[in-house]
Formats: C-alpha cells, sequence, structure tokens
C-alpha cells in the first residue's frame, strides 16, 4: 500500500508568539499551507520560514472555523490536518500520524485526536478540558466547518477514528485573555443561540443555569482533581454561563421581571441551588470514601438534599 500525503493547514491572525513552535512541529508533513487573516505583527514574517504556502483572507471573528475551508482547499495532499498557532503536534502523534499514512484504511475518513490542555501553567488532567477529542485529521474533500458561530465541529462524510496520542494545546495563559475571549468572541454568539432555545426570558436562569454549570464542571466531571486550576476553570465556566444569560436578557430588551414577592422569589430559587450544590458535593464525597458507615451516612444526606431540589 503506497504511503498517502499530508497537509497541514493553519489560519491565523496576529500569532507572532505562537507560530514557529506550531510550525516546527509541522515540519514532518508533505505540505504546509498558511492562511493569514491580516496580521499586523511578525506572524507572516515567520511562517515563510517554514513555508512558501502562504494565502491572504480577510479576517471574520464571528466565523472562524468556517473560513478555515478556504486554506483546506489549497491543499494538494491526500490527507488534512486542521491546526491551530497555539497547538503543538508531538513526537508520539507524528508517529502516529504517520503510520497511518503508511497502513490507511480505505473505509476511514477521520481520526479524532485528544488533545492537552495547557491552562495557567499545568496540564488540566479533567472535566471538560481532558480528553477533548477533536475531529482534525481527515481525508481531503471529505470534511468541512458548517457556516455557523465560532468553534464548531468539522463535518465529515463517512467513518472516523480516533488517535491515542494528543495534540499539545497552549491554551489560556492568563486570565484577563480568558475573560477577553469570553466576553469579546464567545458569549455573544452563545447568547444568540441561547435566545432561539429560550425565546422567553426567565431571571431564574440568572441564577440556575451558572450554578449547574459550575456542578457540572466541578463535581460531575470530576474537576476538583484539578485542585485550585480546577476551582477556578469551574468558576469561570459559571461566569461564562452567566455572561450568555445576560447578554440574552440584553437583546431582548432587558424586560422587567420584578414583583412584590421578588426578594422572597430570589430566595426559593438560591435555596434550590443550595441544595444542588450539596447534593454534588456529597456524591463526590461518596465516591471518594472506603468507609460503609460514611457512605450509607452520604446517602442518605444526598436524599435529602435531592429533595430540596424538586421542591
Amino acid at each position: 500500500m503506497a504511503k498517502q500525503t499530508l497537509a497541514i493547514v493553519l489560519s491565523v491572525f496576529n500569532e507572532e508568539k505562537n507560530i514557529t513552535a506550531s510550525l516546527q512541529s509541522a515540519k514532518f508533513a508533505d505540505e504546509i499551507i498558511v492562511v493569514d487573516h491580516g496580521s499586523t505583527d511578525t506572524t507572516v514574517e515567520k511562517a515563510k520560514k517554514f513555508t512558501k504556502h502562504i494565502f491572504v483572507q480577510e479576517n471574520d471573528p464571528i466565523a472562524i472555523d468556517y473560513q478555515k475551508n478556504y486554506g483546506f482547499e489549497k491543499a494538494t495532499t491526500d490527507w488534512i490536518l486542521s491546526l491551530d498557532a497555539d497547538e503543538r503536534i508531538p513526537e508520539d502523534l507524528q508517529k502516529e500520524i504517520l503510520h497511518m499514512l503508511e497502513t490507511h484504511s480505505d473505509t476511514i475518513n477521520g481520526y479524532w485526536i485528544p488533545r492537552k490542555n495547557i491552562i495557567f501553567n499545568k496540564w488540566i488532567e479533567h472535566s471538560l478540558w481532558w480528553p477533548d477529542y477533536q475531529l482534525r485529521l481527515f481525508r481531503k474533500g471529505k470534511a468541512r466547518f458548517p457556516k455557523k458561530s465560532v468553534h464548531t465541529s468539522l463535518e465529515i462524510d463517512g467513518a472516523t477514528e480516533k488517535f491515542q496520542s494528543g495534540l499539545l494545546h497552549e491554551n489560556y495563559q492568563s486570565i484577563s485573555q480568558y475573560m477577553r475571549k469570553m466576553n469579546d468572541i464567545y458569549t455573544e454568539n452563545e447568547a444568540l443561540t441561547f435566545m432561539e432555545k429560550n425565546p422567553h426570558f426567565q431571571w431564574q436562569d440568572m441564577i440556575r443555569l451558572p450554578v449547574k454549570d459550575f456542578c457540572k464542571t466541578f463535581f460531575l466531571q470530576k474537576g476538583y482533581k484539578d485542585g485550585v486550576h480546577g476551582l477556578a476553570l469551574s468558576i469561570l465556566q459559571a461566569i461564562y454561563t452567566e455572561l450568555i444569560v445576560l447578554k440574552a436578557w440584553e437583546k431582548q430588551g432587558f424586560p422587567d421581571k420584578t414583583d412584590t414577592n421578588f426578594l422572597n422569589n430570589i430566595q426559593t430559587e438560591v435555596k434550590k441551588n443550595e441544595a444542588e450544590v450539596k447534593y454534588w458535593f456529597l456524591s463526590s464525597m461518596l465516591d471518594h470514601t472506603k468507609s460503609p458507615l460514611k457512605k450509607i451516612l452520604y446517602r442518605v444526606r444526598r436524599k435529602n438534599e435531592q429533595t430540596k431540589t424538586v421542591r
């Protein structure tokens, strides 16, 4: 079976801090394609050291992923790997990709690759951050990004498999960077999606949904196993959800739902959510303890909290 060829495609905008390390890890590919979206720093100059296949496309921050299709069309290889400038391809993943190119199956058109997210100087090994599978490697002409808002997934024709080795993602390096992306890009689009699913504003969502997201990330997805980093990211996830709800409220014209019982209603909602936090905390403690007596105690207490949440 003849070895098939690979192009690694990047879409970039002002990535002078990341582009060199990313392209250095991509040197094993048969072809490197860089699409620049109007960078005003030294991104393009640094990219020229690795490839002559550099194209220019107008930047559209609302359709970041959809614009990547343009770079895919420029590839002349059998396979394409979509790579972001803040991602690296470690040696073990390179070997797995090269092995696939030599032994590829005609029935598989794409591969999901796990991604190691480095956030605030630490590899986050739990919650939504790991294994964080990304569909990135695909047979040319068999996958594309849909024309939707930011951070969509590739749509692929045919069967897929998963790789064992992972991408290295130099993700958020500061709280300011996290908050800036959260406010300027992600929540604006998420608010529109939220409005489509929830056309009638409910003030309870301002309390209920951030709490649910915190519990999901910190307890259910075991973010607590990442320690302080896990706690911080779970709080930021709750803030992210809060911003989505508030921006949806704003886009609906700030409807006023206040009544004479508003304070009492707030108290009722807070108690429900307090009970939910306690329920998930007790569930986590139940998973950790080895004592049969403590397990019984935690189950009883959890049952009580569960009753409170449904009242």
